[in-house]
Formats: C-alpha cells, sequence, structure tokens
C-alpha cells in the first residue's frame, strides 16, 4: 500500500489525508480539512479547515483552497488558480457561514483563473487559463474570458459534424454518432419570387408535434438546453441566423452546425441537448412530440447518465 507523503517543510495539521497522497514543501494543511488518496499537492499551498478534497486531485503551486471549497476526484487545480468564498469580504469581519464551492469529478482549472463564491464547476468541465468565472459551469462544458463564457464541450467540436456535410442534393436523414440523433435535409424549392422549405410530420419529421416554440434574441454568451426527456422527441430548425446544438447520449457527444432553414435535428428521449453559439439574428424553431410537462425534463447530468443505463 502506497503510504502519504508530507515533506518536512511542509505544515500539515490534518489528520484526515488519504494513502499514496504527497504534500510537497512549504504547503499549510488546517486541521479540520480532508484529502483524498493519491492527491499531489505542490509547494505552496494552502488548504484551509472547512475543505474537502477528493481522490487523485492536483493542486499546483501557488493555490489556496478556502473554507467552504468541496473538490471532487480526478481534478486538476493549475497553478495559482484563485477560489473565493465571500461576495463582501471586510478585512477582520468574518461571516456567519461562507459559500460552499464545489468542483465536481474530473473538472480542470487553468493557471489564473478566478472562481467566484458559491459555484459549481461541473463534472469533466474544463476552466482556460485566466477566465474570471461568474457563474456555473455546466458539466463538460469550456469556458474561457472575463467574464467567462461557454466556448466548446468536451469531446464535442473535434468529432462534431457540421450540417454542411449533408448532401445538398438529396433530402432525408443521415444518422450520427450520437444513439438515435439524426441530421435531415428537408425538401428545398428555389424559385424567383422566393425560396420554399418544407417538412410533412411522420414523413420527413419523424414524429407528430404536439407543440412547437421559437427562441429568439438569445445573447451570444447564453446556452439554452442543458437537459434531457424521458418521452418527448424533438426536433430543431434555425430558420434564421445559425446556431450549434451539442447532442450527448451519454457516452458520445457530438456538436452540430444549424445554419440553413432547411437543416434539422432529431433529438430522441434521453439524448442530452444543448444549443449555444447563437448568431445576432438566430431564429430556432422547435417541434415537441408531447405537451410540455415540467416532469418529463431531467436537468441534472448525472441522473441523466443513470437513466440511460451509463454507470456514473
Amino acid at each position: 500500500m502506497n503510504k502519504t507523503f508530507i515533506h518536512p517543510l511542509a505544515d500539515v495539521q490534518s489528520t484526515t489525508i488519504g494513502s499514496g497522497t504527497r504534500i510537497w514543501q512549504f504547503v499549510v494543511v488546517l486541521s479540520g480539512s480532508k484529502i483524498g488518496q493519491d492527491c499531489n499537492i505542490c509547494s505552496h499551498c494552502l488548504i484551509e479547515n472547512d475543505v474537502v478534497v477528493g481522490d487523485r486531485v492536483t493542486l499546483k503551486s501557488g493555490v489556496q483552497l478556502w473554507d467552504g471549497l468541496r473538490i471532487g476526484s480526478d481534478v486538476f487545480i493549475g497553478p495559482n488558480a484563485s477560489f473565493t468564498n465571500d461576495k463582501f469580504p471586510r478585512s477582520q469581519q468574518r461571516p456567519g457561514k461562507f459559500l460552499i464551492t464545489t468542483i465536481e469529478n474530473g473538472a480542470s482549472i487553468g493557471a489564473g483563473a478566478v472562481i467566484l463564491p458559491g459555484l459549481v464547476i461541473g463534472s469533466k468541465a474544463m476552466v482556460a487559463a485566466g477566465a474570471v468565472v461568474t457563474r456555473s459551469v455546466p458539466p463538460n462544458a469550456i469556458v474561457a474570458g472575463n467574464p467567462a463564457k461557454i466556448v466548446g464541450y468536451v469531446d464535442a467540436a473535434r468529432r462534431g459534424i457540421l450540417g454542411g456535410m449533408l448532401s445538398k442534393s438529396e433530402t432525408g436523414a443521415t444518422s450520427t454518432g450520437v444513439a438515435g440523433v439524426s441530421l435531415y435535409r428537408m425538401a428545398r424549392v428555389p424559385d424567383i419570387r422566393g425560396n420554399l422549405t418544407v417538412g410533412e410530420f411522420d414523413r420527413s419529421v419523424p414524429f407528430s408535434a404536439k407543440r412547437y416554440f421559437i427562441v429568439f434574441d438569445v445573447p451570444s454568451m447564453e446556452t439554452r438546453g442543458e437537459h434531457a426527456h424521458r418521452e418527448c422527441h424533438q426536433f430543431l430548425i434555425c430558420v434564421r441566423g445559425s446556431c450549434a446544438v451539442v447532442a450527448d447520449d451519454g457516452t458520445n457527444r457530438q456538436e452540430f452546425l444549424l445554419d440553413r432553414p432547411d437543416i434539422g435535428i432529431h433529438l430522441p428521449p434521453l439524448v442530452w441537448g444543448i444549443q449555444y453559439k447563437y448568431s445576432s439574428d438566430a431564429v430556432l424553431l422547435v417541434f415537441a412530440s408531447h405537451y410540455y410537462d415540467s416532469a418529463d425534463y431531467i436537468r441534472d447530468y448525472s441522473e441523466f447518465r443513470q437513466l440511460a443505463g451509463i454507470t456514473v
């Protein structure tokens, strides 16, 4: 069994430290903190009392974990990343309770990033170096900038299929790498008096619709969706402008560009759907197979993966 290594120049007061963890010189660990197994805590780090650190976590030099931090397992925190736990700090004025900030399993935080208090950084999310995170980050999202905004999703863009890959002459469905998800090229009729595109329910649209909704005037930095359905099918068409759609079956994730009114995407039940990168003029039309029912929505990514039969 691997033994815990504590450098003789470290000040470690906690007795709750997992086997295999390495703590290097000039690290201060206060007595109330809990640190898991096989962690690597580099020199010049500080861990306060009300802090929980999971297994296999890497803290690079210059990281301070203040009271209220909850760090999951397999998390990477780059050098000099900064956390906060008080929205309105005053010298020698301690709040009755510090805000809880949670970094979920597998997330990575780049060097010099700043994380505001009370937020959740979702599982496997990536925070770019120097980003200033002012809002919670969804699972698998990649955020950058000040204030940080979503610029991509892990394992999606590099394997994504853009709408332009579809044949411009043939209508119908093209399967994707996400279970049950297909891209559709709808019939398009050009005319000097104005073009037309058409779809028929239970034919070119693979279900009968009971409702529709339209999304428009979305600020470019905003992300919509971030949920799955238990029973409802959805069919998305960006009738004006463009937006990106991420589809995720719990194992495979791909990003698609909707940039023409004759391109649609079918999201069946138990597929996690995200829409983002809206152009300023984007108008997204969504047909749904069911009437609105809040109980049909799955808004927690871990719950979604469990319902999809994926081991979390």
